[in-house]
């Protein structure tokens, strides 16, 4: 495969901060939304931390650069013995976009959850994020409550 195209997915590490913090700046703001400084240190440690009930992140990384993110969590779930997994933030870098870079890291996510033996993962997106959802279309299940679920 060309070097141009090779994707590494790979855990979040101390020395992203500025890649990350950048592409998750970029994320709210498609989302139209923002959030203080305090919340870009609490959330970057968070995601560090070692603590299993917090959210854990993984880059997509391509010719040394960082071109996507997603952050999940792990949680009990009132209806499920097992737990499940919510994938709350997912974003390629508009240049990346249609080269594997969400569904690389959705997979990811998917084969975190199954090493953890959590079969659901699931996650939410606005209705106008159109591009997105045609990935989301093909490789997980549209609920009525327009969330997307782990076939």
């Amino acid at each position: 495969m060309n070097a141009d195209t090779t994707i590494n997915i790979r855990p979040l590490r101390a020395e992203d901060r500025p890649e990350w913090a950048e592409m998750w700046t970029e994320y709210l703001q498609f989302y139209e939304t923002g959030v203080a400084d305090a919340v870009y240190d609490s959330t970057f440690a968070r995601l560090l931390g070692g603590d299993p009930r917090d959210f854990s992140a993984l880059v997509a990384e391509r010719n040394g650069r960082l071109v996507g993110l997603t952050h999940y969590l792990f949680h009990r779930h009132a209806w499920k013995i097992e737990e499940v997994c919510y994938l709350q933030d997912l974003y390629a870098r508009p240049e990346a976009r249609g080269a594997g870079v969400g569904r690389a890291l959705i997979e990811a996510v998917y084969a975190a959850a199954d090493a953890q033996g959590a079969p659901t993962v699931y996650w939410l997106t606005q209705d106008f994020n159109e591009t997105a959802r045609k990935l989301y279309d093909r490789i997980a299940n549209l609920t009525p409550f327009i969330k997307y679920q782990r076939p």
